[in-house]
């Protein structure tokens, strides 16, 4: 049983624990996954969830794999109050954890930050998996407007809203943790059909080709970028021969509609150009700054643009946040 079981109760009251996610964040819903527990599931369960920036003070014993919680670890968790803590899920029946019954998915509606959650299970029982599924939101009131952040960053609430292509790999990928672990673990398309029998390449070295392929980011807050990064780290013999970075300002409302539109709209977002077209090597992190990054004002989107197709591992755009009344501003000023 690679999960949480606890001791068949005997005592007033229910089990649960407390769990501080990897990346704070805004959550749309839970699977708590009972996979192997088919006796001894647990037959009941709800979710809370709180913001604790602040931590309380105090200190943990190991694990107590085999017992219960000790007087002490009681009395320090009180101090989080989380049995009042804002639900998430209300008591919901679960199913027991045969293939095809096990994963409880469980939506949510709840737009605030949450950093941790309470998972209650009544009576007692087993839970193999929690997963929850969400956008990360960074805390931005601790930033300083002249910090340089990574605003695609995954972690900082970077989301990728928009791809031509995604075969091997999806886009989202490229904004994950460090460094890729390998090709999967990164942004790879289709070989493009529409490619000349003969390539052929201009003066720069960049091959002339029809086609293209595209993956669309929102970034985790509005930003003016100083900073890109392209790794095409495992990409040997499958790399794109270039790429190009473009940015814009969208409302909420906007990309919504060119979400539904796939992107393909009548009224495409204006996109400007943040780095032109730019050749790429093979298994290389590429680091751009300064005078080779074009100074457009702050976007709220960015798209990555590669010729003729290949794979990406890592995409970093580093900036500085800005507030969203500047961004509005130069909505307005170019209507």
């Amino acid at each position: 049983m690679d999960g949480w079981e606890t001791r068949r109760k005997r005592i007033p009251g229910h089990d649960w624990c407390i769990i501080q996610l990897g990346v704070p964040g805004i959550i749309h819903g839970f699977d708590v996954d009972t996979s192997f527990f088919t006796g001894n599931y647990a037959p009941y369960a709800s979710i809370q969830a709180a913001c604790l920036d602040q931590m309380p003070s105090f200190t943990l014993e190991g694990d107590r794999i085999g017992m219960a919680a000790s007087p002490s670890q009681f009395e320090a968790v009180a101090q989080l109050n989380s049995e009042s803590w804002k639900e998430l899920v209300p008591m919901t029946k679960l199913k027991p954890g045969y293939s095809e019954s096990c994963h409880n998915y469980l939506n949510v509606t709840y737009p605030h930050r949450v950093t941790h959650i309470r998972l209650n299970m009544y009576p007692d029982g087993g839970i193999a998996r929690l997963k929850v599924y969400g956008i990360g939101k960074k805390d931005w009131s601790t930033v300083s407007s002249q910090d340089l952040v990574d605003l695609v960053a995954l972690v900082n609430g970077g989301v990728c809203v928009g791809f031509s292509d995604a075969h091997y790999g999806h886009p989202r990928n490229m904004i994950g943790l460090g460094r890729a672990d390998n090709m999967g673990d990164g942004w790879e398309t289709a070989r493009r059909l529409d490619r000349p029998k003969v390539l052929k390449v201009d003066e720069k070295g960049i091959l002339q080709v029809p086609g293209f392929e595209w993956a669309i980011f929102r970034l985790g807050h509005p930003g003016i970028i100083s900073k890109i990064e392209v790794d095409t780290n495992h990409f040997k013999g499958n790399f794109p021969d270039s790429c190009k970075i473009e940015g814009c300002s969208l409302t909420p409302d906007e990309e919504n509609i060119l979400i539904r539109n796939q992107w393909r709209s009548d009224k495409t977002p204006k996109w400007r150009i943040l780095f032109p077209p730019q050749k790429l090597k093979a298994h290389h992190r590429h680091l751009f700054s300064g005078d080779s990054v074009v100074q457009c004002g702050p976007v709220t989107h960015v798209r990555l643009v590669i010729a003729p197709d290949g794979g990406v591992s890592r995409f970093r755009v580093w900036g500085r946040a800005v507030s969203n009344n500047m961004t509005r501003l130069q909505q307005i000023s170019k209507l």
